[in-house]
């Protein structure tokens, strides 16, 4: 565990012992979730919007064989222990966790948060939708930096060798 880490993460087995406590000391908690690989503004923008959306924020990660499935048996480019660090640095971030599934659902069942931001191409109807507003929570959509994206950066990078 890094010194960035270190009180920010949360192992995704002690996720809800985490959210009761939190919970009891009357806080509203937002999450984000996403890849986060080769970190860059839009990913910035994002979080910090999401930050603001309640008094905690939790951001799941993808851990790496969740990427390999979704994204491509080539990615990530940035492992996950190193994502976490990352994450974790910011001083906007409240907490860092990972989960394994291709997609934030078990996750969320888990933290019920009464925000749950989202990248504006995913709109209001995302997967994640249903279980945010069975448990009277809302969707947020963060307007994204037009052109800005990992794989439009691995594309630039692609170029200059």
């Amino acid at each position: 565990m890094s010194p960035w880490t270190e009180g920010k993460y949360i192992s995704p087995d002690k996720l809800e012992e985490k959210v009761t406590e939190i919970r009891k000391l009357g806080k509203t908690i937002a999450t984000l979730n996403g890849s986060f690989d080769l970190f860059h503004a839009g990913h910035l923008k994002i979080v910090h919007e999401a930050s603001l959306q309640a008094d905690v924020l939790i951001l799941a990660l993808n851990s790496d064989a969740s990427i390999k499935k979704y994204k491509s048996p080539l990615r990530p480019i940035v492992s996950l222990e190193q994502r976490l660090d990352m994450i974790a640095a910011l001083e906007f971030v409240d907490y860092v966790t990972h989960f394994d599934e291709t997609d934030p659902i078990v996750l969320l069942e888990k933290i019920k948060p009464d925000v749950h931001n989202n990248g504006s191409e995913y709109g209001e109807s995302c997967v994640e939708s249903e279980v945010i507003k069975k448990h009277g929570g809302t969707v947020h959509s963060v307007k994204l930096i037009p052109g800005l994206s990992t794989s439009k950066l691995i594309e630039k990078i692609k170029t200059c060798v």
